[in-house]
């Protein structure tokens, strides 16, 4: 796996690549990890679109919350994965895991008419602006 470094001006590293691996924590397999949430958000005159990428997500494990304007979609992985053969289980895998990811919005978010769709992956999601109240002038009597 590659890292990425940013060398500073006295990074002086006193250990060789081979020695400096015997201090990282041994990962088996390709590690896989929770599901990151990549997110596209589009704003027009009356609404924000936000389309958001959650691959291997079942629906029922996206809860997505909304107070306001600040917007908060989280997703559970549980998958388990069984190779049988015959009545023999050969290999059984679990993966479970959590993402969450929250962000701001200019304008608060009509929740009442608020929709959300998800397929193939990828959550969009389509709130309206809340009406702001507009200023009133008063006439004096």
């Amino acid at each position: 796996m590659n890292e990425l470094r940013i060398p500073e001006l006295f990074d002086i590293d006193p250990f060789p690549p081979a020695l400096r691996d015997l201090w990282r924590p041994w990962r088996g397999g390709a590690g896989e990890q929770a599901p990151q949430i990549r997110l596209d958000i589009a704003e027009s005159d009356g609404a924000y679109a936000v389309k958001a990428e959650i691959p291997g997500v079942r629906k029922e494990d996206i809860d997505v919350r909304i107070d306001g304007n600040q917007v908060t979609i989280s997703a559970e992985v549980k998958q388990d994965k069984e190779e049988k053969k015959g009545d023999r289980v050969l290999r059984r895998e679990r993966r479970y895991g959590y993402a969450s990811r929250s962000f701001a919005l200019d304008s608060d978010v009509d929740q009442a008419a608020a929709d959300a769709k998800y397929a193939n992956g990828v959550l969009e999601l389509k709130l309206p602006k809340k009406a702001t109240a507009s200023a009133k002038r008063l006439s004096i009597s």
